[in-house]
């Protein structure tokens, strides 16, 4: 393996018991581009051509208060496919707020469980005390890769291939773009939202392929909301108003304390060029949706598909670390227990039908990206390890059939969100492979894998090994080429 190590940036994280700054959410703050690696299984398939890009949180400085991972700074790291080599880098998103603790030599913004006034600076986003730092989401748009935050942060470029920095999206509104930006392949559009503490609390926008906004509208909701996901169909955007979101009095005193309401969840469906006030709202049942897979249109209905949350507000964990319990619930899909789900909108009466896809505990879907808001057959789930935000296996479904298939790693061992990359010349929907990082305990050591999406209960077509141990973190994204920049 050849490795070109860039300089390292300054850290002043000190050694905890954290359990999310421990084992395979260590943080990483090496940054590398390494060729010739090695192949541990079976052979890299020559029928694909594209990047894997993955987000994850890597904390830098020692936290000012108690640190939640999703406090840590962004960082991507890419394979890169090629017809005749494979390639790895990874490098920090150069956000505002990183450049600037850098400076400082240490952390200037709290944390999302830290009190009011723990920021030695003003913040950003929806909650305006925390840190933009990037490390939720990554996609590609126009050719360019951009990397986003949950709560509403600035839109980050970067070359999907070099990783070099290219600054902040210039169509980024004032109020900045939430993560799960969704690409129409079809039409090479970019549709966004945003959400403030501010009326009307949600914005929605359409970017076209040349890095224009197109269409940008105000939301209008009751009052501040904590939105998570958007999906699209070929012709409609659906936006929603879910009963989880912050104590209305507790907010009055800065406190960003989340609750569930005594309310229906609700689902705001508009023209994808549409108008705020074009907006048709269909209640549904209580819950909270962390990500929604795809939507499309069938007759007069809209079909949605995501995961339902049966309880959004767990109890605390009871064997957390002190002052950990909180989090280590929410971040434990088998406390909130997070199922495959469908959802149907009909657009002649206004009533909603929906119904459970699946029992097991699942999250983090992909789907083959040219199906985005048409009709399509294969889900691609994770499964998770109860009791922490640690990825275990996948399981494929055929919504159509209801079937299903499974693959499990190992003990210890621990996976990233798997996008489909399409083989060259693919026909069929699931044609292609699995693309997914693996961290094993054990060993203390990461590894790229791919499943033939066909088969993944066959296990890895290929295990592909990395120069150094990366950390868990959210999501992942697969582009093919050509990347056209317009």
């Amino acid at each position: 393996m050849k490795i070109k190590k860039l300089p390292l940036i300054r850290t002043t994280l000190r050694t905890s018991d954290h359990p999310y700054l421990n084992g395979a959410w260590t943080p990483l703050h090496e940054e590398v581009t390494a060729c010739d690696l090695p192949v541990l299984e079976g052979k890299v398939p020559t029928d694909i051509d594209g990047v894997y890009l993955r987000n994850t949180e890597n904390q830098i400085h020692q936290p000012l208060g108690r640190y939640h991972p999703f406090d840590g700074d962004g960082m991507i790291h890419q394979m890169d496919f090629r017809p005749d080599h494979v390639s790895y880098r990874n490098r920090f998103v150069r956000t505002r707020c990183l450049q600037a603790e850098q400076d400082a030599n240490g952390s200037l913004w709290g944390g999302l469980m830290d009190p009011p006034g723990t920021s030695r600076r003003p913040g950003f986003g929806a909650h305006g005390s925390l840190k933009d730092s990037s490390s939720t989401d990554i996609c590609v748009h126009g050719g360019v890769a951009l990397s986003t935050f949950y709560q509403c942060g600035e839109a980050y470029c970067m070359d999907p291939e070099t990783l070099d920095p290219l600054g902040v999206a210039a169509w980024a509104p004032l109020d900045g773009v939430s993560a799960h930006a969704k690409v129409d392949p079809h039409t090479d559009e970019l549709m966004f939202f945003n959400y403030s503490k501010h009326a009307p609390y949600m914005h929605y926008g359409v970017v076209n392929r040349h890095g224009k906004v197109t269409s940008f509208t105000p939301i209008e909701l009751p009052g501040p909301r904590l939105p998570h996901d958007l999906a699209v169909s070929a012709h409609y955007s659906i936006v929603n108003d879910l009963p989880a979101f912050w104590d209305e009095e507790l907010l009055k005193r800065s406190i960003h304390a989340v609750r569930m309401h005594d309310m229906p969840s609700r689902f705001g469906i508009l023209p994808r060029h549409g108008k705020g006030e074009e907006v048709r709202w269909f209640e549904a049942k209580p819950t909270y949706v962390l990500h929604f897979l795809n939507a499309y249109e069938a007759g007069h209905e809209i079909i949605m598909d995501g995961y339902f949350q049966e309880n959004p507000k767990p109890p605390p964990y009871e064997h957390a670390p002190a002052g950990y319990g909180h989090m280590m619930a929410h971040l434990d899909e088998y406390s909130f227990r997070s199922q495959l789900h469908r959802w149907r909108f009909d657009m002649r009466t206004g009533k909603t039908r929906e119904e459970p896809l699946d029992d097991r505990v699942l999250e983090f879907g992909t789907i083959n990206q040219q199906m985005t808001g048409r009709p399509y057959r294969y889900v691609y789930s994770s499964r998770a390890k109860p009791g922490w935000f640690l990825m275990t296996g996948f399981v494929k479904h055929d919504v159509v059939t209801g079937r299903s298939w499974e693959f499990n790693l190992g003990d210890q061992q621990y996976a990233s969100e798997a996008p489909f990359a399409p083989r060259i010349g693919a026909t069929d929907e699931d044609d292609g492979y699995l693309v997914s990082f693996v961290t094993d305990e054990k060993k203390g050591t990461s590894e790229c894998i791919l499943l033939d999406a066909k088969h993944i209960e066959d296990g890895p077509v290929c295990r592909i090994g990395l120069p150094h141990k990366i950390c868990s973190g959210t999501h992942a994204h697969w582009a093919s080429r050509p990347f056209v920049r317009t």
